[in-house]
């Protein structure tokens, strides 16, 4: 495996020798690993941090692994989760995979079991996101009016009202999603780079702003009139064409 591109996976299990014993076979298998025996130590961590992979056991000391995998869902933080557990009860089982696990592994397993396991949902949710153009708009998103243009995800275009058309990169595409979806709602500057770079994207404001003045500067240039789509100083952003009626 390139060691340029090891995978990170995250263990969140009480047992310490177990966990260890675990790590161990994950670096040996060429993946990089992080181990928290709390769940909101693990809350805190994928919070500031990207992974691949959580290995998530079920009865922890300060929460059950159910609730980690609620967190995860609630961010909208898209890695996947297998479950690891002693409990082999289908109920639970049944539970963890309706609740949105990728897999469920009743202890005890072989580490070449696991490690099976894991490249299999890894390469299941490598796919996962094909049709993403930025973390907010996908090429099956229906067009959108923004300020009197048609804005097209799918063909990834911008047509004006004098009639001409232009190509639009990724990024401006989904600050105009961002604003269209948050229509007469203030915009924090750290939402808008969450939205449209990833919640774990190391994105300047000054990165943002260059990308609004590009998105400004194509309305202008074919005539339109832009009040409605605000800098809220010290803040954000807003696009609220009610109060430009």
């Amino acid at each position: 495996m390139d060691t340029t591109s090891k995978p990170l996976i995250l263990i969140v299990e009480d047992d310490e020798d177990f966990a260890k014993v675990t790590a161990e076979h994950l670096h040996e298998a060429g993946m990089h690993t992080q181990i928290f025996s709390h769940v909101w130590r693990a809350e805190e961590f994928l919070k500031e941090n990207f992974v691949n992979l959580i290995l998530l056991d079920i009865n922890l000391p300060d929460a059950d692994g159910f609730s980690l995998l609620d967190f995860v869902k609630q961010s909208k933080n898209q890695v996947p989760v297998i479950f690891v557990s002693g409990n082999g009860s289908e109920r639970i089982r049944v539970r963890g995979l309706e609740i949105g696990a990728d897999d469920y592994i009743t202890k005890p397993f072989s580490a070449s079991e696991l490690i099976a396991r894991i490249h299999a949902v890894l390469r299941r949710t490598d796919t996962r996101h094909d049709f993403d153009l930025t973390p907010n708009t996908t090429v099956s998103d229906k067009p959108f009016d923004f300020l009197g243009c048609t804005v097209n995800g799918g063909r990834m275009e911008i047509s004006f009202p004098d009639g001409k058309t232009e190509s639009i990169g990724r990024k401006e595409l989904g600050i105009l999603a961002h604003l269209f979806e948050n229509k007469g709602l203030v915009i924090p500057r750290q939402n808008m780079i969450h939205a449209v770079w990833g919640p774990h994207a190391n994105v300047k404001s000054r990165s943002l702003d260059q990308y609004i003045v590009k998105v400004r500067d194509l309305l202008k240039r074919h005539g339109c009139e832009d009040a409605a789509f605000r800098t809220v100083h010290g803040v954000g952003f807003i696009y609220d064409p009610e109060s430009s009626n």
